[in-house]
């Protein structure tokens, strides 16, 4: 008797739990925002809701570009490209772009969220920029 109910215990104990938990919703909003970060080594494309939440992302680097080639704007043609699809495969509509940093595919790749069926709302340039820099060092005397 008293194995019995050691082995029912031992048999609940390795069973899984019954309770899951939610999954998570597989649709995207249809409003959301595209943050196109091109630097002169590389092109990173990220696409997110309203609240920042990431939808779908991705790199010149991911798709097989290397070195100075995932600075070109036809990586980031291509980058921003499969990020806008996976989006509008989600269920993405309408989008506003913020491009930040110095690099060359920047009129590119918002050109290429456009072609790939997404609409563009508004373009927005949020590179920093100092508005007087860092103090200088002091002079040198020689």
């Amino acid at each position: 008797m008293a194995e019995e109910k050691v082995t029912k215990e031992a048999a609940a104990a390795k069973a899984p739990a019954a309770v899951k938990g939610k999954k998570k919703n597989a649709k995207a909003p249809v409003f959301g925002v595209v943050h196109i970060n091109c630097s002169f080594n590389n092109t990173i494309v990220t696409i997110s809701d309203d609240k920042g939440n990431t939808i779908a992302w991705s790199t010149a680097g991911s798709h097989g570009f290397k070195g100075t080639k995932k600075g070109t704007p036809f990586a980031a043609q291509i980058t921003c490209n499969k990020a806008a699809e996976k989006a509008v495969a989600l269920g993405m509509r309408e989008v506003a772009v913020k491009v930040c940093g110095p690099g060359q595919g920047r009129e590119t790749a918002v050109r290429a969220v456009q072609q790939a069926g997404l609409t563009v709302a508004s373009i927005k340039d949020v590179t920093p920029i100092p508005h007087n820099g860092c103090r200088p060092p002091k002079a040198r005397r020689v």
